[in-house]
């Protein structure tokens, strides 16, 4: 944290605008931060990786962000992707990765200084709007999720892979995220494909328009493109005929109770459901069933640091390795977890992953 806080204190001396290299303005810069009107625009700029999250875009867009917070001069902060396919498809894992192979610190100040700016954006004193336009997932997820609105359209693929590569979801707020269409009561979220018709751009104008605009002048912009728009308007939510089946198939005490359910229904969408867990890391789908358990009723601060304790669980384990290798480094899809089955992952193992880290816990 006191290297975020010098990182903000510096930031109050150097105005940040635009952070670009002005001797080599062939390399483009990986965020944008620009003032427009009274707005604060985050731009994350790497579209050739569909915006992956580094710790230098991290370590930009923090301070900026602090700073607007507290500009009189800013009132509403707006954070995008570039190129049109992604919001942010999540953190740079591979360098995650790599690093936590050899020991490099940035395999645990990369989750700390992720997990920072993640509550900076939940406790942001200016509205905070993540137009989610595109392929969002993991990292993506947390720097839209906790701020004030959140903006889909119909290109928006919403996903927590983390399972998949030996890792563990965010529990808090992502319950909401499927819900369809409308604001939720209380989180100011506007979800669904509603935007289509007059578009992103338009409704970015029409934000970047308002003068000190307070959350329900936002709230009354965004009711008005979700009028507008009858994009879907008469299609069910995608999964509306299963909420039942999933309620009824969910509900046990254990991840192995939920697989017994879902082999004994027996229906195609329960097949469906059982295929994909028995590929998931059986570590992660534990850690993770607990971890949604206790995040319900947790703070967004105290879901963090829980959050920060698995990340560190997963590094000194070896099926974040193990299933990074399969799904994006080889893409054989054919990840050997250890252990390789639910049951041998026993509540012993699970309990040290949420074990407090002493000194190295995360601060907030």
């Amino acid at each position: 944290v006191k290297f975020m806080d010098i990182l903000f204190t510096l930031s109050q001396n150097c105005p940040v605008v635009c952070i670009l290299d002005q001797m080599s303005s062939q390399v483009e810069p990986e965020v944008l931060l620009e003032k427009v009107g009274n707005a604060g625009v985050i731009t994350m700029n790497r579209p050739k990786v569909l915006n992956a999250l580094n710790m230098t875009m991290i370590r930009q867009i923090y301070p900026q962000l602090k700073k607007w917070e507290n500009d009189k001069e800013t009132d509403v902060v707006i954070i995008k992707g570039a190129g049109g396919k992604a919001f942010c498809a999540g953190g740079d894992i591979r360098a995650v990765t790599e690093a936590g192979k050899v020991g490099d610190s940035l395999a645990e100040d990369f989750f700390r200084e992720e997990y920072i700016l993640n509550n900076a954006i939940g406790v942001c004193k200016k509205p905070y709007i993540a137009l989610i336009d595109g392929i969002t997932m993991g990292g993506g997820v947390g720097l839209s999720v906790h701020g004030r609105f959140r903006v889909a359209t119909e290109k928006t693929m919403f996903a927590m892979p983390e399972t998949a590569i030996g890792k563990t979801v965010r529990p808090y707020r992502v319950s909401s995220m499927v819900r369809r269409g409308g604001r939720e009561g209380g989180g100011g979220t506007l979800v669904g494909p509603k935007i289509k018709n007059l578009g992103i751009p338009d409704l970015e104008k029409e934000l970047l328009d308002l003068k000190s605009p307070s959350v329900d002048d936002i709230s009354k912009v965004l009711d008005s493109f979700q009028n507008q728009s009858s994009l879907d308007s008469e299609k069910p939510f995608v999964l509306e005929k299963h909420i039942s089946d999933i309620d009824r198939l969910f509900s046990s005490s254990s991840v192995e109770g939920i697989v017994q359910n879902l082999k004994a229904d027996g229906s195609e969408f329960a097949n469906k459901q059982a295929e994909t867990l028995s590929k998931m890391s059986p570590t992660s789908l534990k850690i993770t069933y607990r971890q949604l358990k206790e995040g319900a009723t947790l703070s967004l601060a105290d879901v963090l640091v829980m959050e920060y304790r698995l990340s560190q669980a997963c590094m000194r384990g070896c099926d974040f390795y193990e299933g990074v290798r399969a799904v994006l480094v080889d893409k054989d899809q054919s990840p050997k977890w250890s252990p390789s089955t639910l049951e041998e992952v026993s509540d012993q193992m699970v309990d040290q992953c949420f074990s407090s880290l002493g000194d190295k816990d995360l601060t907030l």
